[in-house]
């Protein structure tokens, strides 16, 4: 099977590219030996099926972070069977820049002028005949968000494929051809591959050929002490840089014709960004934004409308009565479907998806599974397992998938559409400040989905003290799998004392795990990880509307990954905790009434006094060992929380629990009124849980990529102090509000400290 190499700048459409090329083919792996993202696809409308590669993005292959070393490897050892340069054409100059690297490399190659649909809708006109015959390599127009052009580019690079093609350079013309040619021929004669690239770099001084090439590097050097240049004298990485642009500006500049020449003239990008990428009101906006998206994710009333008009419920208009056990009922069958929508007030899309799901669709179904397992004359033991321990555990989970995906799929929108390029760029500012560029900030709101890839992606971070701090706080940044902790808590709290709004609940927990990361940021590159914060260039791209089929992929790959953690570590998961809790250490078979002498009772006991201070442990009533449990089983996988409250719930309370929304509150409401437990310890559970050592998989992840055991180890204790103390400190404040004082003084004496320490050593 023929291989293509998609390879191009940071968001000039690869991967819109990528995607619209290869579709459901597409899959995500690691390249061998290193831990980064390798995306490859088939594309299938050639005559024969082609294996599609996207590289990493770079701006050069001179590499600097280990994601343009695999790149740069790809291309030169992989031996792809065409390379297809995606250039941003609203950006032609800059972008041209790689493409003159990659021209030195002998391989097939097609040039794919993407975003052409920009370029016209700006009255601008490029002239891609001319660009080809400058170039010497095919140059196709396309629109990859429209699937514009896509079937003439594969043609052209499959045309390609079979031919042999040597590398060419733009340098030809200038003072250095002679000098990168005496090169060439050395590296001919010691029969290196691809001679013209390896040469050049050779002339620039890469420190990679440098290695590569270690008994030529006297010989490089003698020749270059015949040249010199008036302007940069020795400085041969910045000769060959100049000397690129020049030759860009000069032979590639004229195939552009612009509408407007007014080099000032402002874009709707540019007078969106004027007011998004605001120094003062950027970072507020972005938060208001958030609460947007949280509001539209987990609101029963709509921007606040049912409060504002008081408006009326269902039971109000008659359309909800009291059944024989003494619960609201639909009179209808359409009603139930009018509830998942609206009951005294609207629902936001995030609740509604929420109610068909779980009352319409799961709750349905799996009240006819345990119907069907009540009724099979199993033994007790069997019943229970299958039906509270299994079905319940795995349905408190799956419950949870339609806020998650809404959640998912409003960051994904920002993503697609250029918003959360904008927030690294803003708060470049704050967290350079921190000791962070705002590069690391990708990779931080990667883990409001999983921290898995957002600590992969920390290897575009070329400081290592850098990404060991961005590795340490990705999991404050609350990935999906808390989310189910969030809301069950936060609507439990409202439900059963009346107070606050779990929204707002929900949001301030997530920005409390936001300010905490900044905080640890602030410690760590001021004591044990002080580096030097390393510059931060980034490419805007254009604001532009997601493309649907994107945004389907990436809600696909999201609900497939936690439909099969679900039936794989949760499934085996809810198995162990229902066994655990209803047999004794003698393995005698426990009543559910019994659970408190059972043997994950027992060993939650035994750690609970730990939890005391954070307000989740001996002060709690009989079974208070449930929230230790709880938190003990989330190590494995956060959803492993509610799913633990979902097992034990109803053999806690004594009777079958109802949740026909899957929101898990009365779980977490049969907890409260049993155990005791207090407003500022379930607070507290939220942020120990948000904070604390994340699931096994992130945990593998950031071994792997500290490498350093030493590092790692000091990872593992850090989740376990921080989570700790931050928990510590909200039920304290939340129990005695005085204790708030204590904790800013005893946060400024670290401040303080921290401050009198690296001035001595400055």
């Amino acid at each position: 099977m023929k291989r293509f190499a998609l390879a191009g700048n940071p968001n000039c459409g690869k991967t819109t590219l990528f995607n619209s090329l290869t579709g459901s083919t597409a899959h995500v792996g690691n390249w061998p030996g290193v831990t980064v993202d390798k995306r490859d696809g088939v594309y299938k409308k050639c005559p024969e099926p082609v294996a599609i590669v996207d590289l990493p993005g770079i701006y050069s292959l001179s590499p600097y972070t280990p994601e343009e070393v695999i790149a740069r490897n790809y291309l030169l050892d992989e031996k792809p069977d065409c390379v297809i340069n995606i250039v941003d054409a609203t950006n032609l100059e800059r972008n041209l820049y790689l493409t003159t690297q990659i021209l030195e490399i002998d391989v097939p190659m097609v040039i794919a002028l993407n975003m052409m649909d920009a370029v016209e809708k700006a009255g601008d006109k490029i002239d891609a005949k001319e660009l080809e015959k400058r170039l010497g390599v095919p140059v196709v127009k396309i629109s990859a968000l429209k699937e514009e052009g896509l079937r003439e580019l594969m043609d052209k690079a499959w045309n390609e494929s079979k031919k042999v093609r040597m590398g060419t350079t733009v340098l030809q013309d200038t003072a250095l051809i002679h000098l990168v040619g005496d090169v060439k021929i050395a590296l001919e004669g010691q029969k290196v591959k691809n001679p013209l690239f390896h040469a050049v770099k050779l002339v620039e001084g890469d420190e990679i050929e440098r290695k590569m090439h270690a008994e030529t590097v006297n010989m490089v050097e003698a020749f270059k002490k015949t040249f010199h240049d008036n302007v940069f004298g020795n400085d041969f990485e910045a000769l060959v840089a100049d000397a690129r642009y020049q030759y860009i500006s000069g032979h590639f500049a004229p195939v552009v014709t612009r509408k407007n020449t007014d080099r000032f003239r402002m874009s709707a990008s540019d007078k969106a960004d004027k007011v998004l990428t605001h120094k003062i009101w950027g970072i507020p906006i972005f938060l208001v934004i958030l609460f947007a998206i949280f509001h539209l994710t987990f609101s029963e009333d709509l921007l606040f409308l049912g409060r504002i008009f008081s408006l009326p419920t269902l039971e109000d208009l008659g359309l909800m009565a009291v059944n024989a056990d003494g619960e609201l009922e639909a009179i209808h069958y359409g009603v139930r479907w009018l509830a998942c929508v609206y009951d005294g007030a609207v629902m936001s899309p995030g609740v509604i998806l929420n109610n068909v799901w779980n009352d319409m669709l799961v709750g349905e179904l799996f009240g006819w599974l345990k119907d069907i397992i009540a009724g099979s004359g199993m033994q007790e033991w069997a019943i229970g397992l299958l039906s509270d321990g299994i079905i319940e555990g795995i349905g408190a989970v799956l419950s949870f998938l339609p806020p998650i995906l809404t959640l998912f799929l409003f960051f994904s929108i920002l993503e697609d559409s250029g918003y959360m390029a904008r927030i690294a760029f803003i708060l470049d500012r704050m967290f350079r400040r921190f000791g962070l560029s705002g590069r690391a900030f990708m990779p931080m709101i990667m883990g409001f989905g999983c921290s898995v890839p957002a600590m992969i992606n920390t290897r575009t971070l070329a400081d290592d003290q850098e990404r060991t701090a961005t590795i340490r706080v990705i999991p404050f940044f609350s990935c999906g799998a808390k989310l189910p902790i969030l809301t069950a808590v936060a609507g439990a709290i409202v439900a059963g004392a009346g107070i606050g709004n779990a929204d707002l609940i929900t949001y301030s927990m997530y920005l409390l795990g936001i300010v905490v990361a900044i905080l640890s940021v602030l410690l760590m590159r001021s004591t044990t990880l002080k580096g030097e914060t390393p510059p931060f260039i980034m490419e805007l791209p254009s604001y532009h509307a997601p493309q649907l089929k994107n945004l389907t992929a990436h809600l696909w790959d999201k609900a497939k990954h936690f439909i099969k953690k679900a039936f794989t570590i949760i499934f085996a998961s809810t198995i162990v905790i229902w066994i655990l809790t209803h047999f004794s250490f003698g393995w005698q078979f426990l009543a559910d009434e019994e659970i408190d002498q059972s043997i994950l009772a027992n060993i939650s006991m035994l750690v609970q006094p730990v939890f005391t201070p954070l307000g989740f442990g001996s002060q709690l009533k009989a079974f208070g060992w449930v929230f230790v449990l709880a938190a003990i089983t989330g190590l494995i996988a956060k959803e492993n929380v509610i799913a633990t409250f979902g097992v034990l719930a109803a053999c806690i309370a004594g009777a079958a629990l109802d949740d026909p929304d899957g929101s898990g509150i009365p779980y977490v409401l049969a907890m409260i009124t049993e155990t005791g437990i207090t407003v500022p310890a379930l607070i507290s559970f939220i942020a120990f849980n948000m904070t604390t050592i994340p699931c096994f998989a992130a945990v593998g992840t950031a071994k792997a990529e500290l490498q350093n055991k030493k590092r790692y180890r000091f990872t593992l204790l850090f989740w376990i102090v921080t989570s700790y103390l931050v928990a510590t400190a909200i039920y304290t404040i939340g129990t005695a509000w005085w204790t708030a004082f204590l904790w800013a003084g005893a946060i400024a004496a670290v401040i303080a400290f921290l401050a009198v320490r690296n001035g001595k050593r400055a």
